[in-house]
């Protein structure tokens, strides 16, 4: 590793377009997952001027059966995406969540699909999708999370508190933040620059208003990140386009998906390329990524390592997984092929299939909305809600290792 240099993560608000698509997504799977712990859900989403759009494929009980919807249930799914759309707060002229025009083009899941992923006869179920997916955990915060990215999040988070509250009723929904750290021998130990790009209301980009709106970012700023990273040296660029008064869908159209790293760890780790929000936890995409993570976190928290990186793979409707990879960046205090040997061997982990990985983690819940904006990772577990972040897997990791 190098002993001294920069490295900067982005991160966005709840109100960015590709943001209000993830909410969206991951509301739908809330919702049909409420209604049958074993529904199919791929939804994306589209968001642009005052138009949602839903595309993908379900299978639901109580919800779309046998190519039929239940009465009521396409009512329930507007009602919805309508409700998250007022929840992050636009009622805009070119986004209102209740004059938007909105499209449901969900259909049924590929009975060939349905085929290799169900279980059936001695047919365990398969991987929803073949693929790679990484987990990560190191210790630069509290969270065991990179220090750019969590930084990052937090501001927005933030933000939006406030103008949920009404604190800056300046504030829109729309936002993007970055933060660039120097490090030395692998520990962040300054705050070289920082971005901030919020959508405000009108007259927020000059004069005393502008000067307001600055202060206010600063501040924040200031209150969030260690005071000991923060100096006269470090160069803040707030708005720095100018006016940012047309923001969201309206001002750029919003995709599920696109903002997988923002979503992950900021750049601090490899990604597989697979998106989180809108599916099911049979997808491996997503409850593959969630036990990395939870693997990587606990062998930090069990200080078997202070950086530790996780891979797993999977083929379509094969229930094993087809190879464990882990990297310890040469912080291991044993051996890493001695990790991958110790996480095989705990039954709890149920062979890291994913039935194995969803009865584990507890994932056939709607847990989903709230993990689909300020990132999926580095949240308190609390409840049924991000148990991927628990650490109760540092003791049998250790005893495994003994």
């Amino acid at each position: 590793m190098r002993s001294s240099y920069l490295f900067t993560s982005e991160s966005v608000s709840e109100g960015h377009p590709d943001k209000v698509s993830d909410q969206i997504s991951d509301a739908i799977v809330d919702l049909f997952l409420s209604k049958d712990p074993e529904a199919r859900i791929a939804c994306e989403t589209l968001t642009t001027t005052q138009l949602v759009v839903l595309a993908g494929e379900i299978r639901c009980k109580g919800v779309y059966e046998n190519g039929e919807w239940a009465p009521g249930a396409l009512e329930e799914i507007e009602k919805t995406v309508r409700g998250v759309v007022k929840k992050i707060g636009y009622e805009q002229e070119g986004f209102h969540w209740e004059t938007l025009r909105f499209e449901n083009n969900l259909h049924g899941q590929s009975a060939h699909i349905a085929q290799g992923v169900d279980a059936s006869g001695n047919k365990d179920e398969g991987a929803g999708d073949q693929g790679i997916m990484f987990g990560y955990a190191c210790d630069e915060t509290p969270d065991l999370m990179p220090a750019t990215l969590d930084y990052s999040h937090k501001i927005l988070e933030r933000m939006a508190a406030d103008r949920h509250s009404g604190a800056a009723p300046f504030l829109e929904p729309d936002a993007k933040s970055q933060v660039t750290l120097r490090f030395e021998h692998g520990k962040p130990v300054a705050a070289t620059a920082i971005v901030v790009s919020t959508q405000h209301a009108k007259g927020y980009d000059e004069g005393e208003k502008e000067a307001e709106l600055k202060s206010y970012v600063k501040k924040i700023i200031g209150e969030t990140l260690p005071a000991g990273l923060l100096s006269d040296e470090t160069v803040y660029h707030i708005n720095p386009t100018g006016s940012f008064e047309i923001g969201g869908p309206d001002g750029d159209a919003g995709l599920t998906g696109r903002k997988i790293i923002v979503d992950t760890y900021g750049g601090a780790s490899p990604h597989g390329g697979g998106a989180f929000s809108g599916k099911d936890p049979t997808k491996v995409d997503r409850s593959a990524a969630y036990i990395t993570r939870y693997l990587a976190k606990n062998v930090v928290a069990a200080g078997l390592a202070t950086r530790c990186t996780i891979q797993i793979a999977y083929a379509i409707g094969v229930s094993a997984p087809l190879s464990l990879y882990v990297d310890t960046h040469g912080t291991g205090t044993v051996g890493d092929d001695r990790i991958e040997t110790a996480i095989q061997s705990i039954a709890k982990l149920g062979g890291l299939t994913p039935r194995g990985i969803r009865t584990h983690l507890g994932l056939n819940k709607p847990i989903y909305a709230r993990t689909a904006a300020y990132g999926h990772f580095g949240r308190k577990a609390e409840g049924d809600f991000f148990p991927w972040e628990k650490t109760d897997l540092a003791d049998d990791l250790k005893a495994a290792l003994a």
